[in-house]
């Protein structure tokens, strides 16, 4: 198994303005790679995929660093500056780089993904061989729905699902849009976050279950990845738990589709390194 989305960090070494939030409070605090291991014990966990977390380049390069010497971590989706001149040079080094996200869904203009020197940087990490997270809410999937189209030769990743309101209970005009994005074949989605979208102290699989179901209907196994988002999912449930209710989500797949959903996906988009042994 791969777990495809997971962040690390510690506050002494870089502040984030949104783990002071007082609802933040129990993940504020270090996440590091021995917690990580210590997580995904008896799991079946044997690679898994750590994604930024705050859009500066130093953070990244930690993440390399840890990457490198980290037998479990097997690929690194990191940030760059996509309007950058020297964007090209800074993605040519070597290591366990295998994508780039953005914080898109923090961005006040909902067509941000649309901008002429967004654009050319994506086109960029095309050339690079790289895939691109895309991490956004339901208002500005249209963007993102608009920005696939435009760069066919790039690999798009959705985050979590494009962040439904499960909380709410809505399923449009999210459903509508996933079903579109779905249809572009240079766009997969990731299988996790949803824990957190829904009411933290009173979820239930059951309140997951139609949007995960959507997710299967419209991308299939084999264009979808198990995530955990751990450490920001301890803030509704254990790694444990998000772990078990993806599997109760996804009941009766055959085993070639449970492997793609569970690992095959992932190491094929990001060209993942071959797994550790003990």
């Amino acid at each position: 198994m791969i777990d495809a989305h997971h962040h690390l960090w510690h506050p002494d070494f870089r502040h984030q303005a949104w783990l002071a939030r007082p609802e933040m409070a129990p993940i504020n605090r270090a996440f590091t790679v021995g917690g990580l291991s210590t997580a995904v014990l008896g799991l079946g966990i044997e690679r898994t995929v750590v994604v930024q977390a705050v859009d500066e380049p130093e953070e990244t390069r930690q993440l390399l660093a840890l990457a490198e010497n980290s037998p479990l971590i097997a690929g690194v989706v990191g940030w760059a500056d996509l309007t950058c001149p020297e964007l090209a040079a800074e993605l040519a080094r070597p290591g366990k780089l295998v994508g780039l996200r953005h914080g898109v869904q923090a961005e006040p203009d909902p067509w941000w993904l649309a901008r002429p020197e967004v654009r050319k940087g994506l086109a960029t990490v095309a050339e690079a061989g790289l895939v691109f997270d895309l991490l956004v809410r339901p208002h500005q999937l249209p963007a993102a729905l608009d920005t696939v189209r435009a760069l066919p030769r790039l690999t798009f990743v959705l985050d979590h699902l494009g962040k439904p309101a499960i909380a709410s209970g809505e399923l449009e005009p999210w459903l509508g849009q996933i079903r579109a994005l779905a249809r572009e074949p240079n766009v997969y989605a990731k299988f996790s976050g949803l824990v957190t979208e829904a009411d933290w102290a009173r979820w239930t699989v059951a309140d997951l279950r139609p949007y995960a179901e959507a997710a299967l209907e419209a991308f299939g196994p084999a264009r979808l990845m198990f995530g955990s988002d751990w450490p920001v999912c301890l803030l509704a449930g254990s790694y444990a738990q998000v772990h078990d209710a993806a599997q109760l989500l996804t009941p009766g797949l055959p085993p070639s589709e449970r492997h793609a959903l569970f690992g095959g996906t992932a190491e094929r988009v990001y060209r993942l390194r071959a797994p550790w042994k003990v």
